[in-house]
């Protein structure tokens, strides 16, 4: 191994580190190594007493037990510089008593002895360590934290109104206190019983050891373009700016060490030493015949980031996350993949693929990994899980053009072949091989004409010749020394620079990592792209295992040169499954019959039983939507086929009143849809007096007119529609034909399936209201496209299985629920017209927010919520939970015979100890069978409690709750509240699309651009307004 001339590396010897784990050595015995250029190591012994000089001032020494004098500063232009060969060390501290795990801490204290009070206040008391390991471990299993509650502050100050007693007691657990004004969440209470039955777990969680008395060193990073007097051009590209970086540490390594430095593309910059600051010039040729480029790189330290921070935070001693650590630990994480992998979002991936994983056509499935840092009970976790995505491979021009087009031979294009070309390469970036060149270009198209018959204008640099027609052809063979082979086709266009160049394909190469939609795959790609992205729990393992251990991996060099050791091995954690419930359905004979849901799949069968409230369906209609013979609905076997399947189901469905027979040309229009829809409604109002129950339509095939028959049946007419494909309704499954009973069932209010006894938790007096919230944000980046906010709410207690929904647009990109307390009051009034009583538990469930965004929704909207509701005759108590899907843990089974046959983990496996957080409310709950792929349990946050849950009662009433979900026969993955939220932002959505076209007829294209979003008509409320007979019942389903 070679080192850099004055590189220093900070080592211990295994003897010392052995000490040091039993709590014997401390700082004044480390030693400090320095390589020479000849890998020599020159040792110095520092023995210096914290009282006696600032560490951040020390250099290495040059003799063994002589400590050199602090270096003075040299001042060179206005700026600071240390001598080259100086090092700054980290601050040294004193070391303390050894390290203890914190359920460990208080064990042998005195009989009696009172609670440690923490530096905060939250709902429940927090561990609490002292700090006195250098590396950062917490293997021993933790043991749940001593749980306190504790009264809100009677002070309006938390959320502006004051909590009143609710017949007359005050709730047993209330919300946390302020700090600083802003509400932490809750602490983890205790658990009374361990529900359900253990299962041993691997987790791909990989705990990340780290000494708490090092600093990391943040900078700010500004790269400029500079071109002499010309104004100063700022360079965008990642790659671009990574590589001028990479050449002003590779130009003075001394002062600038590449491998103690990570960098994440931008403006950040972390670095293990202290570094230079100030502006410096970096020049760059690509080494062609072109001028060199000149940068101007500006480095400016920002903070420093003081591991014992997170230490503490961890030890729970101090209560906000120390979030510009995590983000700093998380960039030298992935320093060493974004130096060997391509970087595409989040994700990295290989440069090169497998050969199984060949897709064809020119693309190939690359399997990559994403990972995070994750605080856990066990101390800092990092968490990888794999992905693939389909890439263009990385070949010539010519030959990937051959794979993906199989009539194009080269020879020759004609209109057709021509276009298929343009659109497999317009917007791809190349690297070209008739010169020697770091730029890359990007295929604007391809030349009119063929390569042959290409001519240009000729200039000579000096000015001293003419100007001169010269062919494309022979330019090549006399400047490169290149003969075209393929002159018959045209050449690419490429552009840079707001210059075009014409490049034979044959001289140009794909780059790597350009995506390809796995949309525009054909079927057997597609499928075997499926495969491979839903891999089986023990593949997926695998997979992950493998990029753990790769050396470009997280794990690397540039991870370890920040004092950070990352174990190989996955988590190993003890899970509980908790039993199903018991259901209560239908019987044959019109009763009501327990039902016990089998254990493994956790599924029932409705081929013996009936819904529990099968509505009478008796005044409805058919439209067929035809587009051919072949597609034609076989409208008489149809109707017999539903009606004897929803018989079946408890469900009387009666002949339609009318059957209506159109084409799919009717989606085309919004206008012609309404005035079918109308004149279908009149037709039936001259057989019945009463108004249609259901419209059923039938499609020959699936059209963006959907959106349009939603839109006008939901906010205009008020009708409830069901749509179907005319394949699947001829072929008159009996499987297709029980789900389609099911949803109509649901729209019209009926009940398929309840639970047999209560929610846990809640007393026989009670009245709850679960809740759902979730705001859909559009693809777009336009600013006229708003975001759409969904909440819905249950309607009944203690089935809990029927919803009211209400949708609202918002600001664009905006994730708080502007509306959020009016909407909820709204459904609150709306649950006593139903019941005759305000419910007085509520239990909100919040989709879709990461970590940083749970102040937000602690301190703004649940304050919104209670300024909304809460009054001096009125004040329940609330519980607000986040549900997070888009999370990379993954449960394994330890022995995949604990599973089923597909190897997943069983439902309800739930998992509270070790990967969760050190002393916040939070658990994973896989509530679904994984019938494909890897089951992902949900992550469970909860961040204010006032109705005092347990844990395992808690974990038990979600799991409930997913058997409740109206279309399925099978618990779902996801919380029922907000499975149904996401469903009805989903169709807010399609209201927005609608009245994005209404806008678009209507103000001109030349002044879409000059109208402001809150101006838009897809920012208009009566384009999002439910019919009045729609609003309380479950149209979305």
């Amino acid at each position: 191994m070679q080192f850099h001339e004055e590189c220093v590396y900070l080592c211990e010897s295994p003897r010392e580190r052995e000490r040091e784990r039993a709590g014997v050595i401390t700082e004044n015995g480390r030693q400090n190594l320095t390589f020479s250029s000849s890998g020599r190591a020159e040792s110095a012994a520092l023995r210096v007493s914290s009282n006696n000089i600032n560490p951040r001032l020390l250099v290495e020494a040059e003799v063994i037990g002589n400590l050199r004098k602090p270096q003075k500063k040299m001042i060179m232009h206005g700026k600071e510089r240390y001598p080259k060969k100086a090092r700054i060390l980290p601050p040294a501290q004193p070391q303390s008593v050894k390290y203890r795990p914190p359920h460990l801490r208080n064990q042998g204290s005195a009989a009696g002895a009172g609670l440690h009070s923490p530096s905060f206040q939250r709902q429940s008391l927090g561990p609490s360590s002292e700090v006195g390991s250098t590396w950062r471990s917490r293997d021993q299993p933790s043991a749940p934290p001593t749980y306190r509650t504790s009264q809100l502050p009677s002070s309006p100050g938390n959320f502006g109104v004051e909590l009143l007693k609710i017949s007359g007691q005050q709730p047993k657990a209330c919300g946390p206190k302020n700090i600083k004004n802003r509400t932490l969440p809750v602490m983890r209470p205790g658990r009374l019983t361990l529900e359900g039955r253990s299962v041993n777990l691997l987790v791909n969680h990989f705990l990340v050891r780290f000494n708490p008395r090092l600093t990391i060193f943040h900078y700010s990073v500004d790269i400029k373009q500079a071109h002499g007097k010309r104004p100063v051009k700022k360079s965008r590209n990642k790659a671009d700016l990574r590589l001028i970086k990479d050449k002003l540490f590779l130009d003075d390594p001394a002062r600038f060490p590449l491998n103690r430095t990570a960098y994440d593309g931008e403006k950040n910059l972390y670095s293990a030493v202290l570094l230079p600051t100030g502006q410096f010039k970096v020049e760059l040729s690509d080494n062609e015949d072109l001028l060199t480029r000149a940068y101007v790189v500006s480095i400016k330290l920002i903070n420093d980031l003081k591991l014992s921070k997170l230490e503490d935070y961890l030890s729970g001693k101090v209560a906000h996350v120390p979030r510009d650590i995590l983000q700093g630990m998380d960039v030298v994480m992935k320093e060493n993949p974004s130096r060997y992998r391509i970087a595409v979002d989040r994700n990295f991936y290989p440069s090169s693929f497998k050969a199984e994983d060949d897709l064809k056509h020119g693309i190939a499935a690359y399997r990559g990994f994403q990972s995070s840092l994750r605080p856990t009970t066990q101390g800092l976790a990092l968490c990888l899980d794999c992905s693939v995505l389909a890439f263009r491979k990385p070949l010539a021009v010519i030959d990937f053009l051959k794979e993906h087009i199989p009539e194009f031979d080269g020879a020759h294009l004609d209109f057709n072949l021509r276009r298929k070309v343009t659109n497999a390469l317009k917007g791809l970036t190349v690297r070209v091989t008739h010169r020697v060149t770091k730029q890359l270009f990007t295929i604007a198209g391809l030349t009119a004409k063929s390569t042959s018959d290409l001519w240009f204008d000729f200039v000579d640099p000096k000015g001293r010749d003419p100007i001169v027609k010269v062919s494309l052809v022979q330019y090549f063979r006399e400047k490169y020394g290149k003969n075209i082979a393929y002159q018959g086709i045209p050449c690419l266009i490429l552009g840079r620079n707001n210059r075009t160049n014409h490049v034979p394909m044959e001289f140009c190469i794909l780059m790597e990592g350009q995506r390809y939609r796995k949309e525009l795959l054909d079927e057997v790609a597609q499928e075997k792209f499926e495969e491979k992205s839903l891999a089986w729990p023990p593949e997926r393992r695998r997979t992950i295992s493998e990029m753990m251990q790769a050396h470009d991996g997280p794990s690397g060099d540039a991870t370890q040169n920040f004092g950070l050791r990352i174990d190989k091995d996955m988590t190993y954690v003890e899970g509980r499954v908790i039993g199903p419930p018991d259901l209560k359905l239908g019987g044959p004979d019109g009763s009501l019959d327990i039902v016990r849901v089998e254990n493994e799949k956790c599924q029932w069968n409705l081929a013996e039983n009936s819904v529990v409230e099968g509505k009478q369906i008796d005044r409805w209609a058919l439209i067929e939507f035809s587009s051919s013979v072949s597609l034609k609905l076989k409208a008489k076997g149809f109707i017999e086929n539903l009606r004897n399947r929803s018989r079946s189901l408890g469900i009387c469905m009666e002949e339609p009143l009318l059957c209506h027979f159109t084409s799919m040309r009717e989606f085309s229009s919004v206008t012609k849809l309404e005035e079918l829809l109308k004149s279908v409604i009149q037709q039936a109002r001259r057989k019945s007096w009463n108004a249609l129950q259901i419209i059923i339509c039938v499609m020959a095939e699936k059209h963006h007119g959907y959106k349009y028959l939603k839109w006008v049946s939901e906010t205009r007419i008020g009708v409830v529609t069901q749509c179907c494909l005319s394949i699947h309704a001829n072929r008159g499954d009996n499987q297709f034909l029980g789900n389609l009973c099911l949803k109509i069932n649901a729209k019209l209010g009926g009940s398929n399936a309840e639970l047999t006894q209560r929610l846990p938790h809640f007393e026989e007096e009670d009245h709850v209201m679960f809740i759902g919230a979730d705001v859909n944000h559009p693809v777009s980046k336009k600013s006229t496209t708003p975001s759409i906010a969904a909440v819905v709410s249950t309607v009944n207690w203690p089935a809990v299985n029927k919803y009211a929904a209400r949708v609202c647009p918002q600001d664009h990109r905006t994730e708080k629920i502007l509306e959020f307390g009016s909407m909820c009051r709204d459904l609150i009034n709306n649950y006593f017209q139903l019941n005759k009583v305000k419910p007085n538990k509520i239990v909100v469930f919040r989709d879709g927010v990461s970590e940083g965004q749970f102040d937000m929704v602690l301190n703004e909207e649940l304050s919104d919520l209670k300024n909304a509701i809460c009054g001096d005759s009125y004040q329940p108590t609330i519980t607000l939970i986040v549900a997070q899907k888009r999370h990379q843990t993954r449960l394994f089974l330890e022995n995949v015979g604990d599973g089923g046959p597909t190897g997943n983990v069983p439902p309800g496996t739930v998992v509270d100890t070790k990967i969760v957080h050190p002393f916040e409310f939070d658990f994973y709950l896989c509530s679904h069978y994984g019938r494909i792929g890897t089951s992902k349990a949900v992550h469970y946050i909860v961040l204010w409690d006032e109705n005092s849950f347990m844990s395992d009662q808690l974990q038990k009433l979600i799991y409930n709750l997913c058997f409740t979900f109206a279309r399925s026969t099978r618990p779902v993955s996801l919380v029922p509240p907000v499975y149904y939220a996401d469903l009805v932002a989903y169709r807010g959505r399609i209201f927005q699309e609608v009245a994005k076209e209404f806008q678009s007829r209507s103000v001109p294209s030349s002044m879409r651009s000059s109208s402001s979003p809150s101006n838009s008509s897809t920012f208009d409320r009566s384009f999002y307004n439910l019919h009045p007979d729609l609003q309380n019942i479950m149209f979305f389903v």
